[in-house]
């Protein structure tokens, strides 16, 4: 039984609690979608005040069809169809499905702790009145060994530089987390996803969010997993389209929602501008110099984690930091030209990037 001191609002009546939607955008996620509902599914929080809805976009690995077994078994789960199959449209398609006073998002490749409903709304309810949504930091895991390389790297500090809820330990408010409850009058508030954004479309939200007021509360007490993209060319492409669709959110609110977006392209920007320089003035050192610096940087990010990770893991992770890098830069820089050539219209049906986004 949980401890009473830990449930929300000092354990109310069952009738008293938020009643909860948890809801998931999909698309091809066979391989972990019914382990993820079961867990869902045994949450501590009462069964009679939370529902779980599935948005499946067109999926072709028979995931609907395993959703759809599992709701048969259990009124509580549901399916909708989301036949644009990007994820702005499915999250408003089940913000609008959705009757909790609390909603939940989750992906289907994510497990969450059998808590996970009750600290997100104890986190939500009970951090003062300006926390408008609440998260875990993510824990990344993954099954192979380069997998477990990109993990690290997607926690690392070198990686991903101050985002707090990529931190398994943090405690605090951050500029968002990955899968938030949110009061639903939030959405009345601020307005839905923008469908026009196949990539960032939570990011702009979240901005959104904290100009309107509201803050985002993280605690490691809200636990789950990640299962992150296992082969360097996925996380590659994953973080190249990150950075490309950054820039209309850009573009649409005049700046970047948050400083550590721009960080990776600048310093390749300043690697090339050092090259150039070394080169006209016959300097190795300075052509070279800041490469030299970086490179030393990623290895000693691997050295670090020998302990902690093992060897063979640990040599992976200076090429994974270099890899999210590079996706994170490359497609900014290549977001950018796509602008100043006048292709600033982001219409994710005619773009190759949304595509892949699929």
């Amino acid at each position: 039984m949980p401890d009473s001191s830990d449930s929300p609002t000092s354990n109310p009546p069952d009738n008293h609690l938020p009643f909860v939607s948890v809801v998931l955008p999909v698309r091809n996620e066979a391989e972990f979608i019914v382990e993820n509902l079961e867990k869902l599914l045994q949450q501590d929080y009462p069964g009679d005040r939370f529902e779980i809805i599935v948005a499946d976009g067109q999926s072709d690995d028979g995931t609907k069809e395993l959703v759809e077994q599992v709701g048969k078994k259990d009124s509580r789960v549901r399916v909708v169809d989301n036949p644009k199959r990007i994820t702005p449209t499915a999250m408003n398609i089940l913000i609008t499905e959705s009757v909790g006073d609390i909603i939940i998002r989750l992906d289907g490749h994510t497990f969450v702790a059998n808590d996970f409903i009750r600290q997100s709304v104890d986190a939500l309810l009970n951090n003062g009145d300006d926390v408008w949504a609440s998260g875990g930091p993510i824990d990344h895991v993954a099954k192979s060994t380069m997998g477990k390389a990109i993990a690290a790297a997607m926690s690392h500090p070198l990686g991903v530089g101050n985002a707090h809820h990529r931190r398994a330990d943090f405690t605090g408010f951050g500029e968002g987390t990955a899968f938030p409850a949110m009061y639903s009058w939030v959405f009345d508030k601020i307005g839905l996803y923008d469908e026009t954004l196949v990539r960032n479309q939570d990011d702009e939200l979240y901005f959104r969010l904290r100009q309107a007021g509201g803050k985002f509360f993280i605690t490691p007490k809200i636990s789950h997993v990640y299962f992150v993209r296992e082969r360097l060319a996925q996380v590659y492409r994953q973080y190249y389209q990150y950075s490309f669709w950054r820039i209309p959110v850009m573009l649409k609110h005049r700046q970047p929602t948050t400083i550590r977006q721009i960080i990776p392209s600048l310093f390749y920007v300043a690697m090339l501008i050092a090259a150039v320089v070394g080169f006209l003035c016959s300097s190795w050192i300075v052509g070279i110099g800041l490469p030299i610096v970086y490179l030393l940087a990623l290895f000693a990010a691997g050295i670090a984690k020998i302990r902690e990770v093992g060897f063979g893991v640990a040599i992976r992770i200076p090429l994974a930091i270099l890899t999210l890098h590079a996706g994170y830069a490359l497609g900014m820089l290549h977001g950018w030209f796509c602008w100043l050539l006048g292709r600033d219209a982001w219409i994710p049906q005619n773009s190759r990037v949304a595509q892949l986004s699929r």
